[in-house]
């Protein structure tokens, strides 16, 4: 009787196990936007004067702080006009006010936020975000699309198994009546990498990085390591004082995948990755170039480093897409290797010169040779 109880009781305890594995390997990441996320479910009538949300719980799933406009896109009163291309509303944050929204994640896995964001006058503006516990300024003073449609990404790790999301206008600019304007926030967790044994390179296709929006895209800005230590791209490092551009195969044309990296800031911008070498051993450096099929042209160069050697890779865009791939091999010196791309030259787009762009980066490779 005592054996059979045994059996019993051991039964139960596989078919639990399996049941939570089970449950656990099926449960989603988290990709998408946040509770009203895109700001359509707006204010009651009554909780607005004019644009200006009246209240700190009058926002739906968001609280706010100080003074906070719900607008909608197309022209304003004074001029201006407001472009919102992922929908009809936004909020917009004057001198010193903020938005914020509490959301449940897991200690120590890695998020990113995607939002979109714009100044909406030409004086300089600031966008300070905070996430469990770590804040950044983000300039959003240059323009790197110019219908509005900038998108960020910005990393943090979780702390605790509840994370604050505050967007903040420090109130840099003279007129108070200005303010950065919040399109959509997105948030993404990211996955681990793992090493493959065809490529000492992590995440070298650049598949695994931020939420993209699938409305409209003009791409992800990723963040200089000097506003976000936290990588959004995992495994790369943004090494530069702009950004670099994050870009999807439903938007742009890409070599390969999903996804790629387009160089938007000329020798301003760079991406690094740091690997494992074997010192005095030889390894070949492979990596495709194109352009985005997005209107940028003329005469490209992306310059990569490894170890202590260099190339300078040519691409003659005329904006209708295509890449090449290129190769070196370099010796390691060390036991770690860094590798470095950046475009050399500065890009516009052909029919708006105020639309940064530049080279598409994709399919980076690194293999020992034999």
């Amino acid at each position: 009787m005592a054996l059979l109880m045994s059996l019993f009781l051991l039964c139960i305890l596989i078919t639990s196990s399996f049941s939570y594995s089970q449950a656990y390997s099926s449960t989603p990441h988290v990709d998408g936007l946040l509770a009203n996320g895109n700001f359509e479910e707006g204010p009651e009538p009554s909780n607005l004067k004019k644009t200006v949300i009246i209240g700190k719980y009058s926002l739906p799933q968001w609280e706010i702080s100080g003074l906070v406009e719900y607008v909608s896109g197309g022209p304003q009163p004074g001029g201006f006009y407001f472009a919102i291309p992922r929908g009809a509303h936004a909020a917009r944050l004057g001198n010193e006010a903020s938005i914020s929204q509490t959301i449940s994640v897991k200690v120590g896995s890695t998020y990113s936020l995607t939002f979109a964001a714009t100044r909406t006058c030409a004086q300089d503006e600031v966008l300070r975000v905070s996430a469990s516990g770590r804040s950044s300024d983000l300039p959003i003073q240059t323009l790197y699309s110019t219908d509005g449609g900038d998108t960020y990404a910005y990393a943090f790790k979780a702390t605790s198994n509840r994370a604050k999301i505050v967007f903040h206008n420090p109130g840099v600019q003279e007129d108070p009546a200005c303010g950065p304007l919040l399109d959509a926030i997105a948030i993404k967790e990211m996955l681990p990498l793992r090493y493959t044994k065809e490529n000492l390179v992590k995440n070298g296709g650049f598949e695994i990085g931020p939420h993209v929006f699938k409305n409209f895209s003009t791409g992800v800005l990723l963040l200089p390591k000097i506003h976000d230590i936290v990588s959004p791209l995992p495994g790369w490092i943004i090494e530069s004082l702009k950004p670099a551009k994050y870009i999807d195969s439903r938007h742009f044309q890409v070599p390969g995948g999903l996804s790629a990296i387009e160089l938007v800031g000329g020798r301003e911008t760079a991406i690094a990755q740091i690997i494992r070498t074997i010192p005095k051993r030889l390894y070949i450096l492979s990596f495709t170039i194109g352009d985005a099929k997005n209107g940028c042209h003329g005469s490209m160069m992306v310059e990569a480093f490894a170890a202590r050697e260099t190339l300078k890779v040519r691409y003659e865009s005329i904006a209708k897409g295509g890449f090449k791939t290129a190769s070196f091999k370099f010796q390691a010196v060390s036991d770690r290797t860094r590798l470095t791309f950046y475009s050399a030259f500065y890009h516009t787009k052909f029919n708006d010169y105020g639309h940064f762009c530049g080279p598409v980066l994709d399919d980076v490779k690194v293999l020992l040779t034999r």
